[in-house]
């Protein structure tokens, strides 16, 4: 018995020694890693990268912009059906276990000695240690490491949290090149072109397929091996209860469905906007913010009008490009013993320009050319094995002036559009070489409703809207005339057009500038010179007023931050941009506030805090809890004048006649109130018309961009006011012909249009309504006396004031 005694007490005793053996080896090994493990309360702070989104002034999404495209979830936001999918498929344990499961170790270590693969073991909270906190590498250390942080995590954060964390952060692969996928929401966008919301079992099942290793399961490279996760998965789910076995059978037979989400519904049109709202972000926050904040930017761009703009400016860039030729085929492919098809996909298109497509001469003769389309690329990338073929009519190859034969010749790759009717029929096109820009804006807040920088933002990323320093020419003459009315002159005031030459100074040539008719017409009214474009008078206008003076005035127009003061600068030679150029026209229609032009209305940060608004008015009684009979509430608009309300309304009133009579007359034809100048500087080089309804203001700018002439007959009045024309047709289309708002003090004055006297009583045609501030208007009548001089009422020189006949 005491032998007995004595082994029981001997296995007791050694049984102790190891358990404090095994506890002080636990106990430093404990010590050991955790000494230096990362603190897991960073995760109660944790903002993960997320991706700015960009939306259009109706809500439509414009561009995203990340390193890691992530939309953040709350997991009470995240569909059922996906959380159960995740679940299945990673931690079926995971609201039973502590940080680590048991049974899956056993399972994973059985799984591992039958089959000879390797399964992992890993809960969800271990995957969040590891991602969150700790590196990828496969050794011990991190594995153990990984354990102890998943147990403190548990002890921290609730499960709900816990999964949250990892159903945002978890990689999902690459599904258009570029764009990482991190977190479900983003992943169901870019797979599956859906919400999550919107996901079905068998797509959330695929996600949930993904984190064990996204090239695995490629739904276009690894189709077969992502079908059989994806089932094994959804037997899973069925398994665990979230489904029914009818469920899982029916979603098993459904193919992936993976439908990329490759590009937004007006990314093409508005490429040239969202470009400039991005650098606008990035300067204003900095990189990080703008790829890894979540920002939601709300612009000014109006889908529709940017239609409509890109459609005038392409349209007046290939009126201009096919009146000076066929230069060629885009480049050449030899087509002896290939696929057609093959060879075509070859050459890189520009992508935003439909609907030209690209495509490969198969044969030319006779009065058409059999062509071949180039083959449109599958969800995977791969090239599609469908070929479409169509044929150049001779109506598609009338501009060139040429024959089939002539013009093209088989292995040519060109640009070619359907013709009206379609039927297989195209037009052969060509890329302008001209470039231009188009940009539309409210005048009275500065919203830009459209802006467009080029023919195609793929073959130059170069903004001419905003970038582009070109010279304005006769469009600044406005700025001119508006100091002058602001300085004593009256629409009726008389300018002499007649020749002028201006000394340099000692040593310099003399400057004599011309109209561009190369005449002179005498006295004129001030009107007349803006409605005709008279350099002449404008040269002289500019003299008598002073240079620093309309300097001044530019500067607070925005035109130009520093003209240098001499009078060539009164002709438009300074540098300026499509974006200044209509920003002070609407100065000028909005009744002389100032403005600042704006792409963007609103941004909000990732938790929905506004953190910059473009409209800065002030609202009174806006704040009221109810109404209680007090006055409406009021926007108080604190704006700079920068030019005085009357001023700017006979500026306008000029403006109009540069529709009515002068060198925009193309405009007539729209039938609504408009005003707006025409400007074609030396040699032709730049081509300009800035104009305005009383609620929209637009400028187009043509011109080369390593400057040269646009030939000896092109003019703004000919070349860009007709793509102003096709853009205000649209856009004015549905709006009513609302006059231009008179400000009060103006008197409205019956005058001769052609000496800007008072009309008679007999006078019917040649007369206008001119717009005069009070004090300035022409007399009411002219007594002459027969034997004496003619006798002329005091006020009568008012009509050749501030310099009189210069």
């Amino acid at each position: 018995m005491r032998l007995i005694l004595r082994f029981f007490g001997f296995l007791f005793s050694a049984g102790a020694v190891i358990f404090v053996l095994l506890a002080a080896a636990g106990a430093f090994f404990y010590w050991k890693y955790s000494r230096d493990l990362p603190d897991h309360a960073a995760l109660a702070n944790y903002e993960p990268p997320v991706m700015t989104r960009v939306h259009a002034s109706d809500g439509s999404l414009l561009a995203e912009y990340a390193r890691e495209r992530r939309l953040y979830l709350p997991i009470q936001a995240m569909p059922k059906i996906v959380v159960a999918a995740f679940l299945s498929a990673e931690d079926k344990n995971f609201y039973k276990h502590g940080g680590i499961d048991p049974e899956g170790i056993v399972r994973a270590v059985l799984t591992n000695a039958k089959s000879g693969k390797k399964q992992g073991a890993s809960t969800i909270t271990q995957q969040v240690a590891k991602n969150f906190l700790l590196s990828s590498e496969q050794t011990y250390d991190r594995k153990i490491k990984e354990a102890l942080i998943a147990l403190r995590i548990e002890s921290a954060y609730s499960k709900d949290k816990i999964l949250e964390l990892y159903l945002n952060e978890i990689f999902l692969g690459t599904i258009v090149p570029g764009r990482n996928l991190h977190g479900v929401a983003a992943a169901a966008l870019d797979y599956f072109g859906k919400s999550v919301h919107e996901l079905t079992i068998n797509e959330a099942a695929y996600l949930a397929a993904l984190p064990k290793g996204p090239n695995n399961y490629h739904p276009y490279r690894k189709t077969q091996a992502a079908l059989d996760r994806r089932n094994e998965i959804i037997r899973l789910m069925a398994e665990n209860g979230y489904i029914t076995k009818e469920e899982a059978d029916a979603a098993k037979k459904m193919p992936l469905g993976v439908n990329p989400r490759v590009a937004f519904p007006n990314a093409a049109n508005a490429n040239y906007f969202t470009e400039e709202v991005r650098r606008e972000i990035s300067e204003r926050y900095g990189e990080k913010k703008l790829y890894e904040g979540g920002l939601s930017v709300r612009t000014t761009v109006d889908p529709k009008m940017q239609a409509w703009a890109r459609k005038a400016l392409v349209d007046g860039l290939v009126r201009y490009d096919q009146s000076h030729g066929w230069r060629g085929a885009t480049t050449k492919v030899d087509l002896t013993g290939r696929d057609w098809g093959q060879a075509a996909s070859e050459v890189p298109a520009l992508g935003d320009i439909a609907p030209w497509r690209l495509a490969v001469v198969l044969s030319a003769s006779g009065g058409g050319v059999q062509i071949g389309l180039q083959p449109k690329r599958e969800a995977g990338g791969a090239i599609s094995k469908e070929r479409e073929t169509g044929i150049i009519p001779a109506e598609g190859l009338k501009w060139t002036g040429r024959s089939a034969a002539s013009a093209v010749s088989p292995g040519d790759v060109v640009y070619v559009e359907a013709m009206d009717g379609g039927q297989g029929r195209f037009r052969l096109r060509q890329k302008p070489e001209i470039s231009g820009a188009i940009v539309a804006m409210d005048p009275y807040t500065g919203r830009v409703h459209a802006m467009v920088g080029g023919f195609s933002f793929d073959e130059s990323e170069f903004n001419r809207a905003t970038q582009a320093m070109r010279q304005p020419g006769s469009s600044f003459k406005p700025i001119v005339y508006s100091a002058a009315l602001d300085n004593g002159y009256t629409p009726s005031s008389i300018v002499q057009d007649s020749p002028i030459t201006i000394e340099a100074g000692p040593g310099q040539e003399a400057w004599t500038p011309s109209n561009y008719d190369g005449k002179s017409g005498g006295p004129h009214t001030l009107r007349y010179g803006i409605e005709h474009s008279k350099n002449l008078m404008t040269v002289r206008l500019a003299k008598d007023v002073g240079m620093p003076l309309i300097a001044e005035y530019a500067r607070r127009f925005g035109v130009y931050d520093d003209l240098l003061p001499v009078l060539p600068m009164s002709l438009g030679a300074g540098e300026t941009t499509v974006m200044r150029m209509v920003s002070a026209y609407s100065m000028l229609d909005n009744g002389g506030r100032r403005i600042r032009p704006t792409l963007i209305d609103r941004i909000q940060d990732r938790t929905g805090e506004t953190i910059y608004r473009h409209d800065g008015r002030k609202c009174i009684g806006c704040d009221a809890e109810k109404w209680s009979g007090q006055d409406e509430p009021k926007l108080v608009d604190d704006s700079e004048q920068v030019l005085d309300p009357l001023t700017a309304y006979q500026m306008v009133s000029i403006m109009e006649g540069v529709v009515q009579r002068g060198t925009a007359t193309i405009l007539k034809q729209i039938g609504k109130p408009l005003a707006g100048k025409t400007g074609t500087t030396n040699d032709a080089k730049d081509a300009w018309f800035v104009g305005f309804s009383p609620d929209l203001a637009v400028g187009v700018y043509l011109g080369f961009d390593k400057p040269r002439s646009l030939g000896d007959r092109a003019t703004g009045g000919g070349l860009a006011a007709p793509i102003a024309l096709d853009f205000l047709k649209q856009a004015l289309k549905d709006k009513p012909p609302t006059p231009f708002r008179v400000p009060p003090g103006i008197k409205l004055i019956r005058v001769n249009v052609a000496s800007g006297m008072r009309a008679g009583s007999g006078e019917g045609g040649g007369t206008i309504l001119e717009a005069f501030k009070p004090g300035t208007a022409p007399p009411d009548a002219y007594v002459a006396q027969p034997s004496a001089p003619a006798a002329v009422p005091p006020d009568a020189d008012r009509a050749a004031q501030a310099g009189g006949l210069y």
